[in-house]
């Protein structure tokens, strides 16, 4: 006897959701217990490295067909009726919208999360509890045309995109564009710092965004785009932080490197120190001040000023370290 489990991330014309493959998890992690043999099968889109796509699965090697997770109907489904016509067929953790809908009823048990008229039941997808990865802001840019010749953002965006894609991290773009008329948007600067001081990184192509991540003391991957360095590499230098990589150097390796100091312990202490210090630009405002004829405060912004913390450079290669989110 064998399984093939199957869902909505398994078919052509299929949506993947998270709580499909989950649903699906759920559902292997219990044939698992049990000692039942099965194999998983997902559609061209969705089938990780080494695994079985829907379309090379023999139906002969099948017993029993389990369906999981969304609606018990459509074309879909009514294929798999008839590939798999000599299989058992299940249905666990679905919706069953019509229960004299003849796809519905071509399964030989139907296991429902809810039905009309009968209890519900929770969803499948609430176990197992997800692993829990690294989340990234994002921030990119293709303008800036007034560095010219020495602009390099086309490569440096379409490089970090496909190593961003790579990643096993939930990536978050951002923008530092406020519009009170979108809600997709922000409509205030504190609306950007809250969402910053909720992520384990960021990488940016934007100088703001390095600001604004230092400034909530989380560490930032800059990328500069500009040939040579531009305001992003000098942004770097005015705070003495070290995770920069110019666009001469953009490649997977040392991205990687520099992530995997940012998420680490000692990434995250320099973060923190970068934004216990003053971060305002005083000696800017002092300036601005005394050109208009007044006298500068001290300290503009009233904050105590910490001592820096050093990075040796052996640190930066240190192994990621546990996100904020699990600390």
């Amino acid at each position: 006897m064998r399984t093939l489990v199957v869902g909505w991330s398994s078919v052509l014309h299929g949506e993947a959701t998270a709580g499909d493959v989950l649903a699906m998890d759920a559902v292997a992690d219990a044939l698992d217990a049990a000692g039942l043999r099965y194999d998983l099968a997902w559609s061209a889109v969705m089938c990780p490295p080494g695994g079985l796509r829907l379309d090379d699965a023999d139906p002969s090697r099948y017993t029993h067909l389990v369906f999981v997770c969304g609606p018990a109907t459509g074309r879909s489904i009514a294929e798999l009726h008839e590939r798999f016509d000599h299989c058992r067929r299940i249905a666990v953790g679905v919706s069953v919208l019509d229960p004299a809908d003849p796809v519905t009823s071509g399964f030989h048990r139907v296991i429902a999360r809810d039905r009309p008229g009968a209890l519900a039941h929770r969803d499948l997808a609430a176990r197992p509890a997800p692993r829990l990865v690294p989340v990234l802001g994002v921030y990119l840019t293709s303008g800036q045309h007034e560095y010219g010749a020495r602009r390099r953002h086309e490569a440096a965006r379409a490089g970090l995109e496909e190593w961003l894609g790579g990643l096993d991290a939930a990536r978050l773009p951002l923008e530092t564009r406020l519009d009170p008329r979108d809600w997709r948007l922000p409509a205030t600067a504190a609306q950007v710092g809250s969402v910053i001081s909720r992520l384990d990184a960021v990488v940016s192509m934007r100088m703001h965004g390095l600001v604004l991540a230092l400034r909530a003391g989380v560490p930032v991957l800059a990328v500069d785009p500009v040939a040579g360095g531009g305001k992003v590499t000098a942004q770097a230098r005015a705070w003495d932080w070290p995770a920069v990589v110019g666009a001469e150097e953009l490649g997977p390796g040392r991205l990687g490197e520099q992530l995997r100091w940012c998420l680490s312990a000692a990434g995250r202490k320099a973060a923190e120190a970068r934004s216990a210090k003053d971060p305002s630009g005083a000696e800017q405002l002092h300036d601005l001040v005394r050109e208009l004829g007044g006298t500068p405060r001290h300290d503009p912004v009233g904050r105590p000023a910490e001592e820096p913390v050093e990075e040796p450079v052996d640190e930066r290669r240190e192994t990621a370290g546990t996100p904020s989110h699990q600390r």
